[in-house]
């Protein structure tokens, strides 16, 4: 046997929820092999725990390490950094939690939370800059640490109580179109739940729409559409939100 087939199949054995020693490894072996057989997933759930800490809160211990483990075993690790590990975790608790949708929605808003700490420097837009635009063509460009989600529930006002250790009000079923947008501020992440004007507008945006556009597209069967988009204008510019026009 190879050096190679030798490792991947320990490699294998690791991963893999149960089983014998693979083969070319003695037998007497086993006592070792489930010591890094445990310290494999142990590693993973601590770095879930860490990312998905509002989560793991809601959940509690055995909830989320049961929902951890399933998805150490469905979704190994393939980058160099665990701190890239989990991106996908909200949709294995979508399967887990189909009737209980706070759960993936607060570890979406964990790991944006996250990644928009880490995310890139961009500078915002001043006013005055802005000022200077073709309204009729200008293109806003947002802070690359933007990311939003349409949500169904207060997963926001829930990750707020548990952030503060408060208890958790009752879960409510937000209007259709509801959503949340988490950027950074600085060195300071920020969230915040938007309705579905406000969604609709972003996302145009995030496709290069022009500005002049969306209003337009706004428009359409909203007699308050132009007076609106003015007021999110406004919030955009004071959330720092865009960092460029052409």
């Amino acid at each position: 046997m190879s050096l190679l087939a030798l490792q991947r199949g320990l490699r294998d054995h690791i991963l893999a929820e149960a089983g014998e020693a693979p083969m070319g490894v003695a037998s007497t072996a086993g006592p070792g092999l489930a010591v890094y057989h445990h310290a494999y997933r142990a590693q993973l759930v601590a770095c879930l725990r860490d990312t998905f800490e509002k989560t793991w809160a809601w959940l509690g211990d055995d909830g989320f390490d049961a929902a951890a483990l399933a998805h150490i075993l469905a979704h190994p690790p393939h980058g160099w950094t665990l701190a890239a590990y989990g991106f996908d975790f909200p949709e294995t608790l979508t399967e887990l939690y189909p009737d209980d949708p706070e759960v993936a929605e607060l570890a979406w808003l964990d790991w944006a939370l996250r990644r928009a700490f880490d995310g890139a420097d961009a500078a915002p837009i001043t006013q005055e800059e802005l000022a200077e635009m073709n309204w009729d063509t200008v293109v806003l460009a947002l802070t690359p640490t933007l990311a939003v989600r349409e949500v169904s529930t207060n997963c926001a006002a829930l990750w707020t109580a548990l952030a503060e250790e408060k208890a958790p009000p009752p879960i409510e079923q937000l209007p259709a179109g509801a959503a949340i947008r988490v950027w950074r501020q600085d060195l300071s992440p920020q969230y915040r739940t938007i309705d579905g004007l406000e969604l609709e507008g972003l996302s145009l945006a995030l496709q290069g729409v022009a500005f002049a556009v969306i209003c337009e597209t706004m428009a359409q069967g909203q007699d308050d559409a132009a007076q609106r988009m003015g007021g999110l204008l406004g919030a955009w510019l004071q959330d720092r939100l865009i960092v460029s026009a052409r």
